[in-house]
């Protein structure tokens, strides 16, 4: 079933046509003249190609399969039957990654990513909550080996994180986490309550991808404020006796970006100015969609009406994304990082 679906995915997304396409391109005498352009286009080729390839490959080894289990119960061999079937699951997993990498196809899908955090109304209960998604996201990269930076934090006055931005790198990051952005719902008995009510805290999570070095965006120096400030994250008593801090306003689009987790003031206006290149270039890319101001009135409010998922703890145990509807009965095993279900959930919805 599943091979049947990828192939009405590979004929829906033309992808066998793309690949010819850029042969075409390739083709041209004069392919080389911008190095970079040549370069992504080679790389774009290449990602296609090993999707057919996989594909065809995984065509084949199901025909075999099926074979093979056909003639195995044909002659009632219940351990050649056994270990077909094993092969088949086996299969299927892999052809369900092929599947989601198939979803992941566009420019952007292969870039790292920034993730921002910041707490709702609700002081520390909402400040704790924030803290608690920013750990969740840095499990799940953990756990499946990619790199996690973080760039800036704000702390809460009690506990957790008013505002935090971190970076995380590897394959496809930005593909699997940019439907994340939007409003996140926990509702729990809180730790801070004496009394032990249950409470309900917001907080919001944005994704923007890392963009390449070879996208060119203008930013005009009139443009922007920077601000220097001493850190409050950690770092020593060095960060917080020195203005290491940078946060800089692009005054058109009111974007604020902002990094402390370098001890010079250079190195974070350096990161600060490749965030704001990549803030810019997610506005660039929101607005072409006319998905904008939607975004933007989303970000105004942190609270009822525009949660993307909800996290329940009592009075039972719940985790729904808002959008797929897709459930989990273990919040905890989801706030240590197993998120995968939900971001695919919300692949397959979105690519239906």
């Amino acid at each position: 079933m599943l091979i049947k679906e990828l192939r009405s995915f590979f004929e829906k997304q033309n992808i066998e046509k793309k690949i010819t396409e850029l042969d075409q391109v390739i083709q041209d005498p004069n392919f080389w003249n911008n190095k970079n352009k040549a370069e992504k286009i080679l790389k774009e080729k290449k990602n296609y190609s090993f999707l057919v390839n996989s594909y065809k490959y995984f065509e084949r080894e199901n025909k075999d399969l099926y074979d093979i289990f056909i003639l195995a119960r044909d002659e009632n061999n219940n351990q050649i039957i056994e270990e077909t079937l094993k092969k088949i699951k086996s299969l299927k997993d892999e052809v369900k990654k092929l599947e989601i990498k198939c979803f992941l196809s566009n420019e952007n899908d292969t870039l790292d990513s920034y993730l921002e955090f910041h707490a709702g109304a609700g002081g520390t209960e909402s400040q704790d909550w924030a803290e608690m998604l920013r750990r969740m996201y840095m499990k799940w990269a953990s756990n499946r080996g990619f790199g996690v930076e973080l760039i800036s934090e704000h702390r809460g006055d009690e506990a957790g994180i008013k505002s935090s931005v971190i970076k995380i790198s590897g394959d496809y990051i930005y593909g699997f986490l940019k439907s994340e952005s939007g409003i996140h719902r926990l509702v729990r008995i809180s730790p801070f309550d004496s009394g032990a009510r249950r409470h309900t805290s917001f907080a919001s999570v944005w994704i923007y991808p890392v963009i390449d070095e070879n996208i060119n965006i203008e930013i005009i120096e009139k443009d922007l404020r920077v601000d220097t400030y001493r850190s409050s994250g950690a770092g020593g008593q060095h960060v917080n006796t020195t203005d290491s801090a940078v946060r800089i306003t692009h005054i058109p689009t009111k974007i604020v970006v902002q990094c402390q987790n370098e001890r010079s003031q250079h190195k974070n206006k350096e990161t600060c100015m490749n965030m704001l290149k990549s803030r810019l270039y997610e506005f660039e890319l929101q607005k072409k969609e006319k998905e904008s101001s939607k975004i933007e009135n989303n970000k105004l409010d942190i609270g009822w009406g525009h949660q993307i998922r909800s996290y329940v703890l009592h009075p039972y145990k719940m985790v729904k994304d808002n959008r797929t509807n897709f459930e989990n009965s273990n919040p905890n095993k989801v706030l240590d990082g197993d998120i995968d279900s939900f971001l695919e959930s919300s692949l397959y919805k979105t690519n239906a």
